[in-house]
């Protein structure tokens, strides 16, 4: 969009004959679902649960490499991200490694058992995406993404909006 004013609103729906089935706030959600179930079944085949193949994935992509960090990423409670690096950790797929810098802080590194588990990650999810996309076009597939992105910039819009109502 090359301006940077925000488009008009659009009114889809109204109130007064408003269906929550219809509502695409409840499909994207019990589509998130749905795929969620489907990834969690397909990581518990690999050892890991939905919990635990997130922050796995997140070290090894570099997104973080403390716990504080995690669990800020993940958008999660320090002290259930900590709980959950301990399961890890006694499964063999990370260690806690003291900073040379500063004792404080507590890195975390994925362990060669960690990295095999990590490694296939992308993979199920790749499986996982394409299996819910089964019967699509690749031009189809383009599309949904630009939806998908132009909602989560017009979300990005109105929390900016709130946050300097100008």
């Amino acid at each position: 969009m090359s301006s940077s004013r925000a488009p008009r609103p659009v009114c889809f729906y109204a109130g007064e004959d408003y269906k929550m089935a219809d509502s695409l706030g409840h499909l994207l959600f019990q589509l998130m679902l749905s795929m969620r179930r489907e990834v969690e079944g397909r990581m518990t085949e690999l050892g890991l649960t939905d919990a635990q193949w997130k922050p796995l994935w997140y070290l090894k992509e570099g997104k973080a490499d403390t716990a504080f960090e995690l669990a800020k990423e993940m958008s999660i409670d320090a002290g259930a991200m900590t709980r959950m690096l301990d399961r890890l950790a006694a499964k063999g797929l990370i260690e806690r490694v003291r900073s040379e810098t500063d004792r404080r802080v507590v890195h975390l590194r994925i362990t060669p058992e960690g990295e095999v588990a990590a490694a296939q990650i992308p993979h199920v999810l790749a499986e996982v995406n394409n299996a819910f996309l089964t019967g699509f076009s690749k031009q189809e597939w383009y599309q949904v993404k630009e939806f998908l992105q132009q909602m989560l910039l017009n979300g990005q819009r109105m929390q900016a909006d709130k946050e300097d109502p100008q």
